[in-house]
């Protein structure tokens, strides 16, 4: 057994944070980014590519992501693409996040009420500059709150990718705890850092959502 110091155990698990938050913040960012062009094709005048949206989305949360990382990692270098551990979590958590936001997003412009719409359309505002003017703005002031909630909910998912090898959090801490056999410590600070991590995040995703019900 080797032997860890307090705060050998804590250094280590925090620079395996600094990780997690990387890869949370690649995905988010990714996500937010596939998510826009996802939620302009799920509201496509067009019924193929309202379609194609619909599965997309179907697929990626109708999936565990466990599943969808099995195949990103395991799956693409049977067909010949060499991808490395960063690569397929980043790619994985970035299609799941997507499907996701986008159908967190479709929700909040399904909210706008019609007649924003017909009050562009009586301007003569094309229908792009509809959505970026008038409909976008409110749909994102409405949907904060689940927005910043499923950020809490990725930067917890940043733990599957332990199972394809990522050095991140979970997974330093189960290289910690073999070599010391003290789970309950370990373990208890890796808690301790995610609740770091998602409490105030949780608080404002709270506190969003106070004011959306306050401004009504």
């Amino acid at each position: 057994m080797i032997e860890f110091t307090l705060w050998d155990i804590v250094r280590n698990l925090l620079l395996a944070a600094r990780w997690t938050i990387l890869l949370s913040a690649v995905a988010f960012a990714g996500g937010t980014i596939v998510g826009l062009l996802i939620l302009f094709m799920r509201i496509s005048k067009r019924r193929w590519v309202r379609r194609f949206a619909e599965y997309y989305i179907g697929l990626f949360q109708g999936t565990p992501l466990l599943m969808q990382l099995f195949l990103l990692f395991f799956g693409l270098p049977m067909l010949g693409f060499r991808i490395e551990a960063w690569t397929a979590a980043v790619l994985g958590l970035t299609l799941c996040a997507s499907a996701f936001l986008a159908e967190i997003w479709r929700g909040g412009v399904q909210a706008v009420p019609v007649g924003q719409w017909d009050a562009g359309s009586s301007l003569g505002i094309h229908y792009v500059r509809q959505l970026r003017l008038i409909i976008l703005p409110q749909a994102f002031a409405m949907t904060r709150a689940p927005t910043v909630g499923f950020l809490v909910q990725l930067i917890k998912s940043t733990a599957l990718t332990s199972i394809i090898g990522f050095e991140e959090l979970v997974r330093t801490s189960n290289a910690i705890n073999n070599a010391t056999f003290e789970p309950f410590k370990v373990y208890g600070f890796v808690a301790l850092i995610y609740f770091a991590l998602c409490f105030p995040l949780t608080r404002y995703a709270k506190l969003l959502e106070a004011r959306a019900l306050k401004h009504g």
